[in-house]
């Protein structure tokens, strides 16, 4: 119990959330156009750089930031909450030990698990918010008008209940492994270069499936676009994606790390290496 309330697992936690707000931030464009060549099924740009110039011309020059503020906080308390969950359940289970691979991988499952059971809200109501105001191509999206994070949260509920803020949880779950392995094999990277002594510092659906949270919608999403798009169109955006992903990932780990090892240091504490 001491491991779930240390002072340590606080700062990996807040580490993190400081370091994937970081490098959100910088590459947030990559996530715009990620997400409008998901959803804007006719739009002809299909490139990363086509896409975030096509919006720069049509919308602004900042239209690669809409939805920002709404993305990073949830993006913070996500992380938060993923690194708390992880640090915590590693404090306990490792006590002082080395970890190994298989413990990181389900180490990794779990925060994952908890992160998507709590934050799946904001991630709902931040994608919407992401796409208010954009200029779509496609006639399908509805378009929505909120205020800010409280009104879309207060309209979602009135006007399709409470559970309409997990929608998606079922294919969110799946995705845990996603950051399960990477942090398997960052923890995995890291320990052997310390060895080493290296230092290094909203979709209009068929009425009788309006609910994502379920697995018959899921298949029923996929059916729909593969039969409009073909198998290619599971893979749309997956180039803005990949980039986003090993980019993000990689900045965010380097401020994490360097901004625990300096609050370690700071605070006179011993930064735990039997990672």
């Amino acid at each position: 119990m001491a491991g779930v309330l240390s002072y340590e697992s606080l700062v990996h936690a807040v580490s993190g959330a400081v370091g994937s707000v970081t490098a959100m931030t910088v590459f947030f464009p990559l996530d715009t156009a990620r997400l409008r060549l998901q959803v804007d099924e006719k739009r002809k740009s299909k490139t990363t750089h086509t896409v975030l110039l096509e919006i720069i011309k049509e919308e602004g020059l900042l239209a690669p930031y809409r939805g920002w503020f709404p993305v990073i906080s949830s993006l913070c308390c996500s992380n938060f909450v993923y690194f708390y969950t992880f640090n915590s359940l590693k404090a306990m289970w490792v006590k002082g030990h080395h970890s190994t691979t298989g413990k990181d991988l389900i180490l990794g499952i779990v925060a994952g698990i908890v992160n998507v059971l709590l934050t799946t809200p904001l991630w709902v109501v931040n994608t919407r918010l992401k796409l208010q105001g954009a200029k779509f191509r496609n006639e399908d999206i509805i378009p929505t008008n909120y205020k800010g994070i409280v009104d879309a949260f207060h309209q979602i509920i009135r006007e399709e209940g409470i559970l309409a803020l997990w929608n998606g949880t079922f294919p969110s779950l799946l995705l845990v492994f996603n950051p399960a392995i990477q942090f398997m094999f960052y923890e995995g990277l890291k320990r052997k270069i310390l060895k080493r002594q290296v230092q290094f510092g909203r979709h209009q659906l068929n009425p009788e499936n309006r609910t994502l949270g379920s697995l018959k919608n899921v298949l029923y999403l996929l059916r729909q676009r593969i039969k409009r798009f073909g198998l290619a169109g599971l893979y749309k955006g997956l180039e803005a994606k990949l980039l986003q992903t090993v980019l993000t990932a990689a900045l965010m780990f380097l401020v994490y790390e360097k901004l625990t090892a300096a609050t370690f240091t700071v605070m006179g504490l011993k930064h735990s290496l039997k990672h």
